[in-house]
């Protein structure tokens, strides 16, 4: 079971919600509400003198600033449009309101740059209505400059208080546009971001289940390869001596009985084995506890069961003998028992074994060679052979399997002494 591929980081900002579309809505309502009020108090307070606009010209300015900003987030450049051209008209017209349309303009400006995925658009559109601002400005402060009126701020000198009123309606436009536009790109690329980090977060709930599936298959592998080498090892033995007693029950009580006792031994090793299996399983960690895990060291009742079970076997250890993980041991300790219930199942009447361990320089070697019928490895081997390749591999090692040439059967297994056991 594969882990799926990890996807490339997102590139688009997710398209707006009901919910998003519902609160611009809102804004725009609320915005409307507050343009027509300010719009009223602003003629009221009579912010241009005699020179402000009609009432119906306010009305005009405050639907076409605020109303399409209930579609900010589905077409945010032309709304952005709309509301700066009403912007500059409300102006030049020169509305009655001073608050409303600066808000209404700062939001079209930020909606630009923080939910167009076209950030070239985007930046050409917001450029854009800044040079129109600033062009804008300039103009309408040379006509300012220019006109003949001695009311208002005095112009007298080269810092006049109507320079310096000019030199601040300058400042604050950079300051608002340049916080409108930089605001903006923090947004959506916060929005990548965020976007980045749920697709993260479902790969990674992805991969947990994929994981989380991986060790429950890995353990009822583990489970049925224990299972398979206790169980058929003993089920092996024990019919080979309920044979040899079928076979002597008549003429051979003597011989019939020590082989039904051999069943027995049998049967009693099983459950053994089977109840320390368990224990391991029903333990916390899955750890063997004390007393539950074969070793290299019990090979040789191995072999000696062997022989006592009809198959005549040898052993021998070469090498000066090192410490190993338990891992490692149970692994050989398990493809030696299967090499040996494999050749008193398959090999025939006449079959014989010999068992070699080797302890080298830089890796340790199980030989199991067999002699009589030499049973060739099928295109889909059996659950047996299966097991000792996962167990050398699990060892981090290899193993060699098949039959030989000049008759028999060989397994052979070689494990690193200094690599780390895979998981």
């Amino acid at each position: 079971m594969d882990a799926a591929p990890i996807a490339p980081p997102p590139t688009t900002r997710p398209p707006v919600t009901r919910e998003g579309l519902r609160n611009d809505a809102w804004l725009a309502a609320g915005l409307l509400v507050g343009a027509v009020l300010s719009t009223a108090l602003g003629a009221v307070a009579g912010i241009y003198g005699d020179e402000t606009a009609g009432m119906e010209w306010s009305l005009v300015y405050a639907v076409a600033l605020t109303a399409p900003l209930a579609l900010r987030r589905r077409v945010p450049e032309i709304v952005a449009i709309v509301v700066a051209l009403a912007f500059f008209l409300g102006g030049t017209l020169r509305v009655p309101e001073m608050y409303v349309g600066n808000i209404a303009l700062f939001i079209a400006m930020f909606t630009v740059g923080a939910w167009v995925d076209d950030r070239r658009r985007a930046t050409l559109v917001r450029v854009l209505i800044i040079i129109g601002m600033f062009v804008w400005l300039l103009v309408t402060t040379f006509q300012s400059a220019v006109a003949p009126n001695d009311e208002g701020l005095s112009r007298a000198g080269l810092f006049s208080p109507f320079v310096a009123f000019m030199l601040i309606q300058f400042l604050v436009n950079v300051a608002f546009f340049g916080g409108a536009y930089y605001m903006g790109d923090r947004a959506y690329a916060a929005a990548l971001q965020r976007a980045a980090l749920e697709q993260r977060t479902a790969e990674l709930e992805r991969e947990r289940e994929v994981t989380a599936a991986q060790a429950v298959a890995l353990d009822r592998v583990r489970i049925a390869r224990e299972l398979h080498d206790v169980v058929a090892h003993h089920v092996s033995a024990m019919g080979v001596q309920a044979g040899a007693a079928r076979a002597v029950m008549e003429r051979d009580p003597d011989a019939a009985r020590s082989a039904l006792i051999g069943v027995e031994e049998s049967a009693r090793s099983a459950l053994t084995e089977l109840r320390q299996l368990l224990e391991t399983l029903r333990g916390p960690s899955g750890e063997p506890v004390d007393g539950s895990t074969v070793r290299l060291g019990d090979l040789g009742e191995l072999v000696a069961h062997a022989r006592e079970n009809g198959l005549p076997t040898t052993f021998s250890i070469l090498g000066d003998p090192v410490d190993l993980p338990d891992t490692v041991q149970v692994n050989v300790f398990r493809v030696a028992q299967e090499a040996l219930t494999n050749a008193r199942r398959h090999g025939g009447p006449d079959a014989a074994a010999d068992v070699r361990l080797r302890y080298e320089t830089s890796a340790l070697e199980l030989e199991v060679v067999s002699t009589g019928r030499a049973v060739p490895v099928a295109s889909r081997p059996g659950l047996g052979i299966v097991g000792m390749r996962e167990r050398a591999a699990a060892s981090g090692g290899t193993i060699e399997i098949g039959p030989r040439a000049r008759g028999g059967f060989l397994v052979r297994m070689r494990v690193p002494l200094r690599v780390g056991v895979a998981a």
